[in-house]
């Protein structure tokens, strides 16, 4: 059976390679934004907000491909608030900087549909507490990320130079970096899609 992952996500894309995966990518043909933006207008919690993502994205191709296809989406919420992938470096500074000091939740979802219907469905919610750096180390971060920190909702990567902005981690490191590895493959296990 054909595993798929519906996303241009490259850290997505080597959480499978480096587990040892066979499988394919098919970006969904959806507009993101869109669907974000209606969400919210309904007054959807974060949480929901990425479950649903996940889903379109997963149907979306799974509606015109067979196999195993994968989606995830990942929402990063502070104080009540919910953090975009920054557009530009002006918008990646002002994240870092609302961050700083304060502990926010990394919301990510994962769906797994097949024959254009949701077969598993997996959420996890780390808490990251970012340590109040100095506004020079900030300026130094963003000059060595570089366009970089404009591929995460947190401007950050934590498997990277990320790692430095951090006092504290809470939950799976997986899933902060945008999939929860663990809960999938055992899912894949069972369906013999990975052997157990």
């Amino acid at each position: 059976m054909t595993l798929i992952l519906a996303s241009g996500s490259a850290a997505r894309r080597q959480l499978l390679e480096g587990a040892g995966l066979a499988f394919e990518v098919d970006v969904p043909r959806m507009d993101e934004e869109a669907a974000k933006a209606s969400l919210r207008a309904a007054g959807m919690p974060a949480r929901q907000q990425a479950d649903a993502l996940a889903e379109l994205k997963a149907l979306s191709v799974s509606q015109r491909r067979p196999g195993f296809v994968i989606g995830a989406d990942q929402m990063l919420a502070v104080e009540g608030v919910v953090l975009d992938k920054p557009k530009d470096m002006a918008e990646a500074r002002s994240h870092l900087s609302r961050l700083r000091g304060k502990a926010h939740e990394l919301i990510t979802a994962a769906v797994i549909a097949r024959e254009g219907a949701v077969i598993w469905r997996h959420i996890e919610t780390p808490r990251l507490l970012m340590r109040a750096f100095s506004d020079g180390f900030l300026e130094e971060y963003l000059a060595q990320a570089g366009e970089g920190a404009l591929k995460s909702v947190g401007a950050y990567q934590l498997e990277g130079r990320g790692a430095q902005l951090f006092n504290r981690v809470e939950g799976d490191y997986f899933s902060v970096l945008g999939l929860p590895l663990l809960p999938l493959l055992a899912f894949l296990r069972e369906h013999g899609i990975v052997r157990a």
